[in-house]
């Protein structure tokens, strides 16, 4: 069955074993750092460090607005499906618990940087107890449409303190395999505006950078995004694909990549799980 046409949520019980159950305390996020600086050095700091321990592969895709990668992840997740794969999506800001509550945020402008950051790491928590683990244990092919490195590029880059967001989001697992869409600014802005009449809000970075233009907004904020992810790049080894080439070249080098990722992946054991149900997204 498809996995996300079940919307019956099972909640499963908590264990030590469960890294989702972590408690963690918060510093402050006033932020001591400089604008746009990622911190490196963390590597006792957190799951994100080290390989997860489950029989599934975990996949996701990160990169600005307008990069194309939720165009590849759909291509992917077909791929896999026609070959037999068990595959489950999830996305970023999906979670009914917390929806709302941001809708609502957003439409009034009440949330600072830092309520805009907590917001997302709730929808996470909420994204990987229901949508993530589950499907990982049962030896399924998760595709994460954005992962939390969205948070640490764009929570920096509101001025977020980038040491408190690695702290907020420590239960997360490391992907199996994270590929970054990288495109210029330029190229974003045209592919976005040709699909609608004007930029989003927050898209466009509004909120910080109290612009009026929505197009200058945008460049700016989008800019110290990008400068994020090539410094996350380095040190959490996304892999970077040319969001300018022809969709079916990056197509190519994405299977390649997944497929490299998939050795030794156990498809029978997963298909013999594939009964479990999570939340629809």
């Amino acid at each position: 069955m498809d996995v996300r046409e079940e919307d019956r949520p099972v909640v499963e019980a908590v264990g030590p074993a469960d890294h989702s159950a972590q408690l963690v305390q918060v510093p402050s996020p006033t932020s001591a750092a400089s604008d746009g600086a990622v911190n490196a050095g963390c590597s006792s700091q957190g799951l994100l460090y080290h390989p997860h321990p489950y029989p599934g592969r975990l996949i996701a895709v990160e990169g600005i607005d307008g990069s194309g990668k939720s165009t590849q992840l759909l291509l992917l997740e077909r791929w896999l499906r026609t070959r037999g794969y068990p595959v489950h999506f999830t996305e970023w800001n999906s979670s009914r618990l917390v929806r709302r509550s941001m809708s609502r945020g957003k439409k009034k402008n009440l949330l600072t940087p830092t309520t805009f950051s907590l917001l997302h790491a709730v929808d996470f928590a909420d994204r990987l107890t229901y949508q993530i683990l589950p499907p990982l244990k049962a030896g399924m092919i998760v595709l994460a449409d954005r992962y939390v490195y969205t948070a640490f590029a764009r929570d920096v880059a509101r001025g977020v303190d980038p040491d408190w967001v690695r702290q907020v989001y420590r239960f997360a697992l490391r992907p199996d395999l994270t590929l970054y869409f990288r495109v210029p600014i330029e190229i974003s802005l045209e592919r976005l505006l040709a699909g609608r009449a004007k930029l989003k809000y927050h898209e466009a970075g509004m909120d910080v950078t109290h612009a009026v233009d929505a197009v200058d907004s945008f460049r700016g904020f989008q800019t110290r995004v990008l400068a994020i992810y090539d410094q996350l790049s380095e040190e959490f080894g996304l892999k970077p694909i040319d969001a300018i080439r022809e969709i079916p070249l990056q197509q190519r080098l994405v299977r390649k990549m997944v497929q490299e990722v998939l050795l030794g992946y156990d498809r029978e054991r997963a298909r013999g799980n594939h009964g479990i149900r999570v939340q629809a997204r």
